[in-house]
């Protein structure tokens, strides 16, 4: 068990040897997940780029997503 200091705007240091167990490097994100118990940090997996679409994919996902947005106002 590790105890770490909570620093100004909420910063907290994550134990260099768990940072290297969980290949948790500068600029990785981190899911914070509030649970009963306390705080859980978990790794989230790296953002991998997707495959790339033409003009016309394109131009039905944009279609789908406002779709939605105006759904959800």
């Amino acid at each position: 068990m590790y105890k770490v200091r909570v620093k100004r705007k909420g910063q907290v240091t994550v134990p260099a040897n768990i940072r290297k167990k969980l290949k948790i490097d500068e600029g990785a994100l981190l899911e914070v997940e509030e649970l009963p118990e306390g705080i859980l940090l978990k790794p989230m997996p790296e953002i991998k780029a997707g495959k790339v679409v033409g003009k016309e994919e394109y131009k039905k996902i944009i279609g789908e997503l406002d779709e939605l947005r105006s759904e959800w106002r």
